[in-house]
């Protein structure tokens, strides 16, 4: 029994250390990013293990540079794992009945069953998610009694009780579960491409910046977004203490990207760039500031200062994890995970000024 507490109806047998172990995450960009550390802590305890992971294809340079082999020795390029099995379920559920779409899923379990994962751990706790794992014919596969979709835990022949808050403590409950041991929270080493890297740093020579501070407006659904002119207006104050601030702007931005500009009068310079970029990018901010988003969670592994503006999610379970921060959330939220195009109500509670004064508190800069 370890500390994370195990639920198997048949009794754990003689255990022996894993030669091979299979990762279930599919996406997205965030919930990767909070699995990172279970998978690092797994890495840690059986070095020599090959350490498989599945995931959706948008999301692979979170794991590998683009020009890295998908499998194979470890480098800086894919510092992680050893094989990347890629997916494309959300392709795959709008196509369902094409023969293409049934072609490519049984080369994608055929190439699973082919590496003969003994053990499998599915992060995820989606039914997908534990079907994949089912079908990789691992003798056992771990994920949480009470997973995120109910059913999911059903395809699991080790049920574990997950504990901690945060979902990162919840994810290394499940590493220790199959670790047999405690394990430590230890920091995440993202793929370092260096192409991106040269082409980041030259960029910022260009432009002729040095420090700066990552701003991020986009949010996942409408209850989640704070109003991008006060992103904008944050830029503002920042420039009048003569530091530069980028926006990251994801796919289908352009409206927000317009609305940041016009409030930020100059003072912002919008960025749009790929994983791979980003991370370069986002491992020279000074500071990151944004809401519940893919880009938080990966500024807050690379240990970059943020502040956090959290609406309707719990920053207790998704806020940032494992560097400074300051999260502002207004007592008016309520925590919920409807996608609701409207912003949550007490979001708009939190003023630019509130952000800029935690901003000034975390970068340093006196309040006089």
């Amino acid at each position: 029994m370890t500390s994370a507490g195990i639920i198997s109806p048949d009794g754990p047998k003689q255990w022996e250390e894993p030669e091979k172990i299979l990762i279930v995450r599919l996406g997205s960009m965030g919930d990767i990013i909070h699995t990172l550390p279970a998978v690092c802590a797994l890495r840690r305890t059986f070095p020599s293990a090959q350490i498989g992971w599945v995931v959706e294809e948008r999301w692979v340079e979170l794991l590998c540079a683009p020009s890295c082999a998908r499998s194979g020795p470890r480098s800086p390029m894919r510092p992680l794992v050893d094989r990347l099995h890629l997916v494309n379920t959300k392709a795959w559920r709008k196509s369902w009945t094409s023969a293409e779409t049934w072609h490519q899923l049984a080369v994608a379990i055929s190439h699973l069953r082919g590496s003969r994962y003994p053990i499998a751990i599915d992060f995820q706790g989606a039914v997908r998610s534990a079907l994949i794992a089912r079908y990789s014919g691992a003798r056992i596969i771990y994920g949480a009694a009470q997973a995120r979709e109910n059913v999911a835990s059903m395809f699991c022949t080790r049920q574990v009780l997950t504990q901690g808050a945060h979902v990162v403590e919840q994810n290394l409950s499940l590493a220790e579960a199959v670790a047999h041991r405690k394990v430590d929270f230890c920091p995440v080493e993202f793929p370092r491409d260096i192409a991106a890297e040269r082409k980041c740093q030259e960029q910022l020579r260009q432009w002729g910046i040095g420090d700066f501070v990552l701003l991020n407006p986009g949010a996942g659904w409408g209850a989640k977004q704070w109003p991008a002119e006060r992103y904008g207006e944050v830029a503002r104050g920042l420039a009048e203490y003569g530091i530069t601030s980028l926006v990251n702007l994801g796919p289908g931005e352009d409206t927000i990207a317009k609305v940041v500009e016009a409030a930020a009068g100059g003072a912002a310079r919008l960025v749009s760039c790929p994983i791979t970029e980003l991370i370069a990018l986002t491992r020279r901010a000074r500071l990151f500031i944004g809401g519940d988003t893919g880009p938080l969670h990966l500024a807050a592994a690379l240990q970059v200062p943020v502040v956090a503006i959290f609406g309707p999610t719990n920053p207790q379970r998704n806020g940032p994890y494992g560097t400074r921060s300051i999260v502002l959330r207004s007592p008016w939220s309520e925590t919920s995970h409807a996608r609701r195009v409207e912003p949550d109500l007490g979001l708009l509670q939190i003023t630019s000024r509130e952000v800029l004064h935690a901003a000034r508190e975390l970068l340093g800069i006196s309040h006089g």
